[in-house]
């Protein structure tokens, strides 16, 4: 699957890759800052953005949509931030492809099951009218009965866009999303350990991960560092500074 990217800067190259219900427009900021020093490839996944659309959706499709990327667009050794369920692709690549990255950075996710609970977000998502919808402050006020949370709707609504008719439609497959829901908590789909440089950095807030999950990771991210942001899940978008200047600390050793 050829996915659409956004590249800028100069320099050692940095793949991001953005979690469920994103798309590279989350880290346009951050990229920015990062392409100071970086050649920075922000990645679209398969059902997001402005990628293509595709009824499989899993994290071995998702990793194999990274490797072609790679190849395809001839980058040698990158550094590769992920962060929920990129980060989740991103590890899987590694270790099925560990020769092909420089260094990983997995934001806020752990190589284990996780049961689904994006029901109300998709249930909410799914209760916007599209044919009928006339601005997105309707479509807030509709989405506001399913996620109170008025960040987490700003966020979700960044996927609304308007046709060649004017009439709203998702940009992103939200239908290949909701039949795969599962998938997308599941663990790691490729067997084995990554013995490269890898840096996990979590939300203290958030609820992704639980006691014993460091143990987890470093049997099979043996050389994993650890840094933990005052924030929820959303670690890059709550604390931007904190968040790039321990990225950049461990791209630059």
């Amino acid at each position: 699957m050829k996915l659409f990217f956004r590249k800028s800067g100069q320099g050692q190259p940095l793949i991001i890759l953005h979690g469920l219900f994103g798309s590279s427009d989350n880290w346009f900021t951050l990229s920015k800052q990062f392409a100071k020093d970086y050649t920075v490839y922000v990645v679209d996944q398969r059902n997001h953005g402005q990628s293509p659309h595709s009824e499989v959706m899993n994290y071995g499709a998702l990793a194999e949509d990274l490797q072609l990327f790679v190849k395809e667009n001839a980058i040698s050794d990158p550094d590769i931030i992920g962060h929920s369920m990129g980060g989740k692709a991103a590890m899987n690549f590694a270790v099925k492809y560990p020769d092909m990255l420089r260094k990983l950075v997995v934001v806020d996710i752990v190589p284990k099951s996780y049961p689904v609970h994006h029901d109300a977000i998709l249930e909410g998502l799914h209760n916007i009218p599209l044919a009928t919808l006339k601005n997105r402050s309707k479509a807030d006020t509709l989405l506001s009965k399913f996620v109170p949370e008025p960040a987490v709707r700003q966020f979700l609504l960044k996927n609304l866009s308007r046709d060649a008719d004017g009439r709203f439609e998702w940009k992103l497959n939200l239908s290949a999303i909701d039949q795969n829901i599962e998938a997308m908590g599941s663990g790691m789909i490729f067997s084995g350990k990554h013995d490269g440089p890898a840096l996990f950095i979590r939300g203290e807030k958030s609820n992704y991960y639980e006691p014993g999950d460091e143990d987890r990771i470093k049997v099979i991210f043996p050389n994993a560092e650890f840094v933990t942001l005052n924030t929820g899940h959303w670690v890059q978008a709550e604390d931007p500074e904190g968040f790039a200047r321990a990225v950049i600390n461990f791209l630059a050793r």
